[in-house]
This record gives C-alpha cells, structure tokens and sequence, in this order.
C-alpha cells in the first residue's frame, strides 16, 4: 500500500532494489515463498524499503545482508523506475534499481518466511513464473550491463 501522510494523502514509497550477480554473467534470484507480501511461488531480485535517513547504499547493503546473508563486493545503481500497482492504484514505489555483486557461494536464505529457494540463472535460463515487476528490473540490469560491460563477464 501507499504510505499515508499526515494529511490523509497517499504518497509514493522509495524501495531499493537488486539483482544480485556474480560477476560471471549469472543473476541470482529468489523464488517468493507461502509467507510472501505478494506473488507466493515467483521469481524475484531482492528489494526492501529505504528507511528514513538511510543512504541508497547502506539501504542495499542492509536488504542484501537480511535476504542472502552476505555482503556487497559492490554496488552499482543501474535506473529507476516508477511502479504502480494494482487497479485502482493500490501501491506505488519509486523503485531505484541496483546491480550488486555478491560471492555466489556464500549466500543463504536469510528470510524464510518470505523466500523458500535460491537459484542462479543466466539471462537464457531464467525460471518461470517471474514475478511480476522483475522482468521490468532485469532489463534494467542487461541494458546497463551491456553498457558498462559490453556484454563482457565482470569480475
């Protein structure tokens, strides 16, 4: 939902969100378990809220640590997106999106009640069903890829 402000009036919400890779062209992903906000049994990339007086940064480090149980070996913000959902609108997010990298062997489930199963995917082999705003968010992440990177693997 919106947040609400001390005049009753909904506001946009700011979440940092995060594919997290490794480097080596994979993505890791999140599939959404019984105990999820939304979309139980989807693919996702990480995200959470940023807190108030929180740096974009440390937001993404924090959710990062929380979801996968590990720290960033970097962080690169990629685009932002405005995201409305439901209809009428039922939530809306000013979504600042990020391109983490991570060690893949060192991640973990850090909130079961939200995820049951993480999985690494190369952009040719992603999981179906995705969840609904992560293939908006992957494309976000291939373009700016593509850009830094030109399609080579980063380390």
């Amino acid at each position: 939902m919106a947040a609400v402000g001390s005049a009753g009036a909904q506001e946009p919400r700011v979440s940092c969100v995060f594919v997290c890779h490794d480097g080596g062209g994979r993505v890791l992903l999140a599939r959404r378990g019984a105990g999820a906000r939304d979309e139980p049994g989807t693919w996702d990339c990480g995200a959470g809220a940023l807190e108030f007086g929180e740096s974009f940064e440390t937001a993404v480090a924090r959710e990062v640590h929380e979801e996968y149980g590990v720290r960033p070996l970097g962080i690169e913000q990629v685009g932002v997106r405005n995201v409305l959902r439901g209809d009428p609108v039922g939530s809306h997010w000013v979504a600042v999106v990020f391109a983490v990298r991570v060690e893949p062997d060192a991640v973990r489930i850090g909130e079961p009640h939200k995820s049951d199963t993480l999985a690494w995917f190369t952009p040719e082999t992603l999981p179906v069903p995705l969840h609904s705003q992560c293939g908006a968010t992957l494309e976000l992440f291939g373009a700016a890829a593509r850009e830094r990177w030109g399609g080579r693997r980063q380390g």
